[in-house]
């Protein structure tokens, strides 16, 4: 299972978020003796070793993709070490890391080897909770070249009465109705850096004329009704609006995070 990089996550954020348009790279596959956020460690240098391209994914599914086909390094003209970890990268040498994991098996790369991954091994996914299945797969698509994933048109914060699932729409969540309630277009974020990104100035709604409810939830969608879901998360505190009261996500009160 390959953990998603900072820098990718920092990527992605600003485009769907419209901080900046993040466009899908050429995916190519590194070796190495250890793996992190900053990317590979002992990557081989020489004796026939360089990273390989590929271009085929399978359809992202459940909040996760992977390989199509086995991917095979080219032959080793001596030795490469003891492989422990893998890595995506979006260049052939340097570039920036993606995605990283552990290798199942370490393999002790010698002379005349022909190292591969095989077909399937690889997959990167988003962990449950918060990033709704429609876009972890819409991102995964888009990175790793099965689609484009357009910048939705406005960012709009839904609040709820019951907390959302991941496979929730923007028709099938628990929403406030009535009382004035509608959803808060928000378009403005701050560039993500640390896999997280906040609200650029105060989030505010209109103004209830009527009680909402208890809200425990918050939803952020690409539609100002329906449309689809994009991220949930707790409301903290839960809060029950009235008549009169001023509903808002001050200046940097909402975090939206992708792992």
């Amino acid at each position: 299972m390959a953990s998603i990089s900072d820098y990718l996550e920092n990527e992605l954020l600003d485009h769907v978020l419209k901080v900046g348009s993040y466009s899908p790279p050429t995916i190519y596959i590194a070796l190495g003796t250890g793996a992190t956020d900053s990317g590979i460690s002992g990557e081989p240098s020489g004796n026939g070793y360089a990273r390989v391209a590929h271009s085929s994914w399978n359809t992202a599914a459940s909040r996760a993709i992977d390989n199509n086909g086995s991917i095979t390094f080219p032959q080793a003209t001596g030795s490469w070490g003891t492989m422990t970890n893998y890595a995506i990268y979006d260049a052939s040498t340097s570039g920036n890391c993606l995605a990283w994991g552990a290798l199942n098996t370490s393999k002790s790369i010698v002379n005349g080897n022909t190292p591969s991954i095989a077909d399937q091994e690889i997959e990167v996914s988003f962990s449950a909770g918060a990033i709704s299945d429609y876009l972890a797969n819409e991102l995964l698509d888009h990175v790793f070249g099965n689609g484009v994933y357009s910048q939705p048109t406005n960012i709009c914060l839904a609040l709820c009465t019951a907390a959302p699932v991941d496979s929730d729409t923007g028709s099938s969540i628990t929403e406030v109705s009535g009382n004035n309630y509608s959803r808060c277009t928000h378009n403005t974020w701050d560039t993500a850096t640390g896999g997280a990104s906040e609200n650029t100035g105060a989030a505010t709604f209109a103004t209830p004329s009527g009680s909402w409810g208890l809200v425990t939830h918050i939803a952020i969608c690409d539609a100002t009704s329906a449309g689809n879901m994009l991220w949930w998360g707790t409301a903290t505190p839960n809060q029950t609006p009235d008549s009169g009261d001023t509903v808002q996500y001050a200046d940097g009160a909402l975090d939206i995070t992708l792992d």
